[in-house]
């Protein structure tokens, strides 16, 4: 298994120039920048390290098509992998907080954020499975470098001729960002690899069931199909600051943002403890947004359940667990998994670099 990296929003292209190098020397497979709607472009941001490293591929994390047509995020693509010299990669979702900013629902029961007006608000993706489908054929498409007249989706519409002779490199890879079973079964057929989110060691069984269901309707061989799990890392080496993080990020771990009880109960004592969950969603949310950490309503000892049972967190006595775990991601199918930085992201890469790539390795 190898081990990806995805950073912060606020890290400006000089930085991400000097972690990819870094990243690169270290032996990280892959490094992605995160895509929201009001920091750095997550494109652009990757030009100085395309320039400055060799071996790691770079990449974008995620990308929807409702946010950016298929064309124009096949012009981006392709364009930062000739930079790349073909090391470039990007992972398409069918939503994420870029959408939501445009007014866009993710799903039709999703929380909206305090100033959204929910009359205004009340837009959801149509098909979404079919529309990042339909994405993964355009990038294809486009990085065939043959002519395409037009392409006529139920989704999404080309009505001019493309063929994109300039971009000579190999490449690049076309992930679907991909939760949910339908999506990773859609994505085992059509895509070169797969993120799924925030997913546990006890939800990857599921998961690999449904990558071969969709594998054995794949038209066409996937030799080498990766998948790769996003997951949060908050290891420091001071236990408090890497608990605080942990706290502020937790409303965007996966069962909390979507309100999945589910996913929610085996961190809970009780079916009491998942509906205080959902109940609080907003404290969580506001921890995260006023930067205090603080998750008012919720009991600390339910907070810490959560954080360990979604993240990894707490100061390096945690790491014999921790890297345990990763073990664990390593056994049960994944090619990758990718640790998401937060603060002090050098400080994190460093961490990495010297405790977990020699238990992949």
């Amino acid at each position: 298994m190898d081990i990806d990296i995805i950073l912060e929003v606020d890290v400006n292209p000089q930085q991400m120039k000097e972690l990819a190098v870094e990243a690169e020397r270290l032996g990280i497979r892959a490094l992605w920048s995160s895509n929201y709607h009001e920091n750095w472009d997550c494109f652009l941001t990757l030009a100085p390290a395309a320039e400055a490293t060799s071996k790691i591929i770079l990449g974008p994390l995620a990308v929807c098509p409702w946010e950016m047509h298929p064309l124009k995020m096949a012009n981006a693509t392709l364009t930062l992998n000739e930079m790349a010299k073909g090391r470039a990669v990007v992972a398409i979702s069918g939503g994420g907080g870029v959408l939501g900013a445009m007014g866009w629902k993710i799903r039709k029961d999703a929380p909206m954020w305090p100033l959204a007006d929910p009359e205004k608000g009340d837009r959801s993706p149509d098909r979404r499975v079919r529309g990042v489908r339909e994405c993964i054929e355009v990038l294809k498409l486009a990085r065939a470098g043959e002519m395409c007249w037009a392409y006529e989706g139920e989704i999404f519409q080309i009505t001019r001729p493309f063929r994109m002779t300039w971009a000579k490199s190999p490449g690049p890879l076309i992930y679907g960002c991909c939760s949910g079973p339908q999506m990773i079964r859609m994505g085992a057929r059509c895509a070169d690899g797969i993120q799924v989110s925030d997913f546990t060691v006890d939800m990857m069984p599921t998961a690999m069931e449904n990558v071969g269901a969709g594998l054995a309707r794949r038209e066409e061989p996937a030799d080498d199909f990766r998948i790769g799990n996003f997951w949060a890392w908050h290891i420091k080496k001071d236990r408090d600051v890497s608990l605080y993080e942990a706290r502020r990020e937790l409303i965007w771990r996966g069962a909390i943002v979507a309100k999945y009880k589910h996913e929610i109960a085996p961190f809970c004592h009780d079916d009491d403890e998942v509906q205080l969950v959902v109940d609080n969603w907003m404290n969580f949310a506001k921890a995260f947004w006023t930067r205090s950490g603080q998750i008012d309503g919720v009991p600390e000892d339910l907070v810490n359940r959560l954080i360990a049972g979604m993240s990894s967190a707490g100061g390096l006595e945690s790491l014999d667990a921790e890297l345990e775990r990763v073990r664990q991601f390593a056994d049960s199918g994944l090619t990758e998994l990718s640790l998401r930085l937060f603060d002090d992201p050098m400080d994190g890469l460093k961490l990495i670099g010297e405790h977990v790539l020699p238990v992949v390795q």
